[in-house]
C-alpha cells in the first residue's frame, strides 16, 4: 500500500467509531414528565430545581388538551409571560420536546396561566 493512502480497513473503523459515539450519546438522554404525576399545570416553575438536563434529553408535557399549552420562548417571552413572534406553540396535551444546548424556556400562553407559575427555564448542559 502507498504512503499516505488509507485502508478500506482503516475507513470502515472510522465510520463505526463514528456510529458508536453518535449512538452512546443518544443513548445518555433522558425523558422527565414535566411536573411529575401532577403534569403540566400551574406551579410548575419549580419542577426544574435540582435536576440535572442534558442536550438531547425529552421533556413530556402531559395536560389537559384544549385546557393549556406549552410554548417554547426566549428569556424575554418567559420572564414577561408573553409569546414572542415566531414562537413554536405546542397543543397536544401530550408534547415531546428534545432540549437544545442551553437555555430552554417553556410557558402556557392562555390568559393568566403564565403568571400562575405555569411556565419552567430549563438548562441544558
Amino acid at each position: 500500500m502507498a504512503q499516505g493512502r488509507v485502508s478500506a480497513m482503516t475507513v470502515a473503523a472510522l465510520v463505526l467509531l463514528m456510529v458508536l459515539v453518535g449512538h452512546s450519546e443518544f443513548a445518555r438522554a433522558a425523558t422527565y414528565t414535566v411536573g411529575g404525576t401532577n403534569g403540566w399545570t400551574f406551579n410548575s416553575a419549580g419542577w426544574p430545581k435540582g435536576k440535572r438536563f442534558r442536550t438531547g434529553d425529552t421533556l413530556v408535557f402531559n395536560y389537559g388538551q384544549g385546557a393549556h399549552n406549552v410554548v417554547a420562548v426566549n428569556r424575554a417571552g418567559y420572564q414577561s409571560c408573553r409569546t414572542p413572534k415566531g414562537s413554536k406553540v405546542f397543543t397536544s396535551g401530550r408534547d415531546q420536546i428534545k432540549l437544545v444546548k442551553g437555555q430552554n424556556y417553556f410557558i402556557c400562553n392562555f390568559p393568566q396561566h403564565c403568571e400562575s407559575g405555569m411556565k419552567i427555564a430549563v438548562t441544558a448542559a
